[in-house]
């Protein structure tokens, strides 16, 4: 991966005019330019590159090579602090730059509602992503957290035995406050900033198992506003 963001920044230098493309790499190689696919300098200079990532050797990498690190939505505010930015500011100081310029974004799940109709349905989907999430290895650290590591192996093994609503009976309303904002509509923006105060440059708000149709709009709204 640290490779991979060096081709592409030879490839956009290439296409910036400020250098001839000519990366050798362990894994990739890129010497040839046809002048077909060279589109020239981009009036808004090359875009910054931001990398996912969940353990910390890959959080750490993109603190040393990214402009911007994508943070997973299965966390809390303790694993965010206790395991994200410490990564970030390990590979940070490994390349000699500073935090301020770069930029952290959490994509954080809400769990919202109007009526206790949509209340019900958006529980129901948060403890199904949630089962999911906590049978899958990689992701027991955040369990591991809060003291649930535990929880893990049941998750895990119920998942190939295909037991999934006897899985997601498992999941405490203690681990969804955690993990996800769940809040009454009014009170998201609010529950948001505050998960994320200190942390995040930037927020992405989803749901993936029960969407909201109005994408948010009013929260995101509620966000962006300035604050007293």
């Amino acid at each position: 991966m640290r490779e991979m963001v060096r081709a592409i920044r030879a490839i956009w230098d290439a296409w910036e005019g400020r250098s001839k493309l000519d990366f050798r790499g362990e894994f990739y190689r890129h010497t040839i330019m046809i002048p077909a696919f060279n589109p020239g300098p981009n009036p808004y200079g090359p875009p910054p590159i931001y990398l996912g990532g969940f353990g910390p050797r890959m959080i750490e990498l993109a603190g040393e090579v990214a402009d911007g690190f994508l943070a997973h939505p299965f966390a809390t505010r303790r694993s965010l602090q206790q395991v994200v930015v410490p990564a970030l500011e390990r590979g940070l100081a490994r390349s000699g730059r500073a935090r301020a310029g770069f930029e952290i974004v959490c994509v954080t799940m809400v769990v919202t509602w109007t009526t206790e109709q949509e209340h019900a349905a958006a529980r129901a989907s948060l403890q199904e992503q949630l089962a999911f999430y906590g049978s899958t290895p990689v992701y027991k650290s955040v369990l591991d957290c809060h003291g649930w590591g535990d929880l893990h192996p049941e998750l895990n093994r119920l998942s190939k035995q295909g037991r999934w609503k006897e899985m997601n009976g498992l999941i405490t309303d203690e681990m969804m406050q955690e993990i996800a904002v769940m809040r009454p509509r009014r009170e998201v923006a609010s529950a948001v900033r505050e998960r994320l105060a200190g942390i995040s440059d930037s927020v992405s708000l989803v749901n993936n198992r029960n969407p909201d149709p109005g994408h948010f709009g009013d929260i995101v709204a509620d966000v962006r506003s300035p604050q007293p």
